[in-house]
């Protein structure tokens, strides 16, 4: 859990007067920036700023928000993690600002995830970036099975299992169904562990053997499954073990 700083003591009475975003000259205020620049231009801070809209009595919104960064080590990731009565801890920042600035975490999520749809997801790394915004909070394990056509392109994706810290009950015919309704070829089996190692356990074997087994005997190609936790994975297919 990223826990927020203590706040600072209160300046002096003769400290000088925060200076408001709107009093910014053109070239510094992050909407101006944005509009004659591009997003581009903008550090994270900036983005955020223009989305929470202001600060606090101390603090512009720029401000504001490079210190939540901070307190995140700088990473949008960190952020995104957040809960609600985190961010709000902070003065400044009500449940709607909280809302927000998650919101965003959230579209640039899925804003990753629509660029690898659209691309063959034909080796053990496209498969990992595919699912790693959907399993990488998450405190318990869930399995997904990734449907492809013949040209290893996507078709659908759907989680078939949810489970406790350590495991996940997976049914082998619940895959093999929505590979078949799907019209799919290909299929792809991924899991993540929470516990934050990626080596797969023994469980985690005899389901890939199972998987294996089902889909050649209906015809279908099962090209690989993963074991995801935050910033590893493990792939049977490059290790030779399908």
């Amino acid at each position: 859990m990223v826990k927020p700083l203590t706040e600072p003591s209160m300046p002096a009475l003769d400290a000088p007067r925060k200076r408001a975003i709107h009093e910014w000259s053109a070239d510094e205020r992050p909407r101006e920036k944005f509009m004659t620049d591009g997003g581009d231009s903008l550090q994270a801070a900036e983005l955020l700023a223009i989305l929470v809209g202001s600060g606090n009595a101390r603090e512009d919104a720029v401000t504001l928000m490079q210190r939540i960064l901070a307190d995140c080590k700088g990473s949008l990731r960190r952020l995104g993690r957040m809960s609600i009565p985190e961010l709000c801890a902070y003065n400044g920042i009500g449940p709607a600002k909280a809302v927000t600035i998650l919101a965003a975490c959230e579209l640039g999520v899925r804003h990753a995830a629509e660029e690898v749809d659209t691309e063959r997801l034909d080796t053990s790394e496209k498969i990992y970036r595919f699912f790693y915004p959907k399993l990488r909070h998450l405190a318990v394990e869930e399995a997904h099975v990734l449907l492809l056509n013949r040209n290893l392109r996507f078709v659908r994706s759907v989680m078939i299992g949810r489970g406790g810290i350590d495991s996940a009950s997976v049914d082998v015919r619940v895959v093999l169904r929505e590979a078949l309704v799907s019209n799919a070829v290909h299929v792809a089996f991924c899991h993540n562990h929470p516990s934050g190692s990626c080596r797969p356990s023994p469980q985690d074997d005899r389901l890939t053997a199972d998987l294996k087994r089902a889909c050649e005997a209906v015809r279908l190609i099962f090209i690989d499954h993963i074991v995801l936790a935050d910033g590893c994975y493990y792939s049977y297919a490059d290790e030779g073990r399908l």
